[in-house]
Order: C-alpha cells, then sequence, then structure tokens
C-alpha cells in the first residue's frame, strides 16, 4: 500500500488547505488595496515560487518539447484562472471570507457536471447526491439570514 502522502487524496486535501489559506490572507491583504491590483502582486508571487520549484527541482523543460495543443489548453486554462481570481479578489473585497469561499466552491459542482458532459466521466448516484449536497450547502453558507 502506497504512503497517504503519495496520493491524490493527500494532495487533494492540501490543496483545499492552502485554499482556506488564500481565502483568510487575500481577506487581509485586498483590504487597503484595489482586487485587481491585487490578484497581480499575488500572480506576480506565484510565478516566481513555481518557477523556483521547477529549477531548484529539475523538472523545467524546454519550451519546444511542450506540444501545441497543451500549449492551447494551458493557455486557455490560465486564461480561465486569471478571470476566476479577479473574480474572487473582487468578491473578497465585497464580501465576508466565510461566505465568498464557499460559493467559489459551487465550481466543484461545475467541475462534476462539465467533467459528465466533456470529458465523459461518469458518476454514479451516491456521486451525484454528493454534488447536490455540495451545492446545497455552498448556497446555504452564502446565504445571509
Amino acid at each position: 500500500m502506497k504512503p497517504f502522502v503519495l496520493t491524490w487524496q493527500f494532495w487533494a486535501l492540501m490543496s483545499a488547505a492552502f485554499a482556506a489559506a488564500t481565502a483568510i490572507l487575500a481577506k487581509i491583504g485586498v483590504s487597503e488595496v484595489n482586487s485587481d491590483y491585487a490578484t497581480f502582486i499575488r500572480t506576480i508571487v506565484i510565478l516566481i515560487t513555481v518557477a523556483a520549484l521547477l529549477m531548484a527541482t529539475g523538472q523545467w523543460q524546454s519550451p519546444g518539447s511542450v506540444p501545441a495543443r497543451t500549449y492551447v489548453f494551458l493557455a486557455l486554462s490560465g486564461l480561465a484562472t486569471g478571470a476566476s481570481w479577479l473574480c474572487y479578489f473582487r468578491a473578497l473585497k465585497l464580501g465576508d471570507a466565510a461566505r465568498v469561499a464557499p460559493l467559489d466552491k459551487m465550481s466543484v459542482v461545475l467541475v462534476a457536471i462539465f467533467g459528465v458532459l466533456f470529458l465523459g466521466e461518469k458518476l454514479s448516484g451516491t456521486n451525484w447526491l454528493g454534488v447536490v449536497m455540495i451545492a446545497a450547502g455552498a448556497v446555504l453558507i452564502a446565504y445571509r439570514a
């Protein structure tokens, strides 16, 4: 059996933990600056960090070794990420982190739907129940009573 740190579940949970930290730190960081500029600063930090990681671990690749199709989809993904971050930081500037972050996680619901529609992935009835529960939970947390 693989050690837990080598599983996709471990890395998904780490992603969730860092996303939670992102929401709290970003909410504090965006308080005294324009949300778009805050996104710009964050993007520079990410670019430097990932470049350093690639170089330190010897994972840097020659740009010519990457297929054109890969560049197209990664560029589109980058545009979607940028749009997501701009919207997220604007939402954090305007709303409570405890309400913004869960509603942002409606992306989980959309990924499930898009995965089925566009990637041919299959979800069981139990999986769909989980998707519905995530959607309901996100809406309930975001709702101000």
